[in-house]
C-alpha cells in the first residue's frame, strides 16, 4: 500500500537526485503534494488520478479547480484517489530556485534548466517513491497540459489514459516569443542580480509584476478584457491628460497592476523563470522523429480539450493534436469569451467534459471505473 499524505494536507516526500535532459543535477529533491479521496487497489492497478497544475498553480488542485474535485464532482473524491504535485522549479514546497542548496544558501542561479521532460521525470521518481507504478489517469491543463502529453510519450506504461488540455505538440516561435519577453522583464530588473537576490533585497518584484501583465493579456480573451474595460478610465483618473503620466491610467491598466501585485505576493521570480524556460523547451518531437510521427507513436487513449477564444494556445494547435495522436479517445472545444484560462473558470463545461472523459475510459460503464471499482463499495470480479 503507497505511503500516502492526509487527505487534504500538504505534505513533502524526499526523492533523491535528478539528472537533467540537458545534463544538470538536482540534488536532495523534495516535492510537495497533496491528495484527496481514498486509495483504492495496489501499485499496478488502482484509482489515482494525477493531476497538472499550469505554469503559477500549486498543489491544492481542490482550490483552484474547486468546481471539479471533491464529493460527487466530475473528479469524484468518494472514488477516486486524486493527487497533484508541485513542479520541480516551482515554489509552493517543492525544490526551486528558492529552495536551500545542500552546499549552503539558496539555489539560486545554479539551479539547472529544466524541460518539461524533467518535470515529468521528477514526478514518475516521486510517484517510485510513494509506492505507485500506474495511475488510472493523467489530466492537466496548459504547462500541465504539456506534461500530461509528455506523461503519454515517456511512460506509456504508467497511464490508462490521457486528458490533455489548452495546449500544443511544441511550443511555436510565438509563444517562445511571447514567454522570452516575460522572463527579459525579470532578468532586466536591477534586483534580478543574475538570479542570486535571495538574502539581497526583496527581488526582481518590478520585473515579475511587468511578466505577469504580458501573460495574463495571454491568459484572457481580447473579447472579454474589451467587454470589461473597453477604453474606460480608472475610477477617480485621467489618462487622457496634456502628458503622459504613469498615475493616470485605463482602467484595464489597473486590472493589470492588480494582477502583477497579486502574484507578486505569492510566487517567486527565480521560479517564473525556470518554469517559463521550461515551456520554451517544449517539444514532443525532440529526439524522437518528425513531430507528427512523434505524436503518432503515442498510444495512451487521449482526450484533447482546446479553448475557441485561446491566444496563447490557439485552438487549431489543439486540433492539430487530435489528427495526429496515434489513440484519439475524443476532441472538445471549451466555448468561452474568456480564453486560455477557461478552462479553469468554465467548470460547467469542463465537468461535463472530465465526466465524458472518465466514462470513455471505462468505455462507457458507468458507474463502474474501468478496472472494477464499484463506487457503491464492492469491487466488481
Amino acid at each position: 500500500m503507497p505511503d500516502l499524505a492526509t487527505p487534504g494536507l500538504l505534505a513533502y516526500q524526499p526523492i533523491g537526485d535528478y539528472e537533467t535532459e540537458a545534463g544538470g543535477t538536482i540534488l536532495d529533491i523534495t516535492i510537495a503534494y497533496q491528495r484527496w479521496g481514498t486509495f483504492q487497489g495496489d501499485a499496478d492497478t488502482n484509482n489515482v488520478i494525477l493531476i497538472e497544475h499550469a505554469l503559477t498553480g500549486d498543489t491544492d488542485a481542490a482550490e483552484w479547480w474547486g468546481g471539479l474535485i471533491g464529493p460527487g464532482k466530475a473528479l469524484d473524491t468518494e472514488r477516486w484517489c486524486v493527487i497533484c504535485t508541485n513542479v520541480i522549479g516551482g515554489c509552493s514546497g517543492t525544490t526551486g530556485p528558492a529552495s536551500e542548496h545542500p552546499d549552503g544558501g539558496k539555489w539560486g542561479s545554479r539551479f539547472p534548466a529544466t524541460s518539461i521532460r524533467d518535470q515529468v521525470g521528477v514526478e514518475k521518481q516521486f510517484l517510485d517513491a510513494i509506492g505507485i507504478n500506474r495511475v488510472h489517469a493523467v489530466i492537466g491543463g496548459s504547462m500541465g497540459g504539456a506534461r500530461t502529453l509528455e506523461w503519454a510519450a515517456m511512460y506509456p506504461d504508467a497511464l490508462d489514459a490521457a486528458c490533455v488540455i489548452a495546449v500544443s505538440a511544441r511550443a511555436s516561435a510565438w509563444q517562445i516569443g511571447i514567454q522570452s519577453a516575460q522572463i527579459s522583464a525579470i532578468t532586466r530588473d536591477p534586483d534580478w542580480h543574475g538570479g542570486d537576490y535571495y538574502g539581497v533585497c526583496e527581488g526582481p518584484v518590478t520585473g515579475l509584476a511587468a511578466a505577469r501583465r504580458i501573460a495574463h493579456l495571454t491568459y484572457r480573451g481580447e473579447m472579454e478584457i474589451d467587454e470589461r474595460f473597453g477604453t474606460t478610465a480608472q475610477q477617480g483618473e485621467n489618462p487622457l491628460g496634456e502628458f503622459r503620466d504613469p498615475s493616470q491610467r485605463f482602467a484595464v491598466d489597473s486590472y493589470l497592476d492588480y494582477q502583477g501585485r497579486k502574484l507578486v505576493e505569492r510566487f517567486d521570480a527565480g521560479s517564473y523563470v525556470a518554469l517559463t524556460e521550461a515551456l520554451n523547451r517544449h517539444d514532443v518531437s525532440r529526439g524522437r522523429a518528425t513531430l507528427n510521427q512523434a505524436l503518432y507513436s503515442i498510444k495512451v487513449p487521449t482526450m484533447v480539450i482546446g479553448v475557441d477564444t485561446d491566444i496563447l494556445y490557439p485552438f487549431h494547435q489543439q486540433e492539430h493534436l487530435s489528427r495526429n495522436l496515434g489513440n484519439v479517445l475524443s476532441m472538445h472545444k471549451l466555448v468561452s469569451p474568456v480564453g486560455h484560462d477557461a478552462f479553469l473558470t468554465e467548470d460547467r463545461q469542463m465537468d461535463r467534459l472530465l465526466r465524458r472523459f472518465i466514462s470513455l475510459v471505462n468505455d462507457g460503464r458507468e458507474p463502474t471505473d474501468g478496472f472494477g471499482h464499484d463506487p457503491e463499495g464492492a469491487w466488481i470480479i
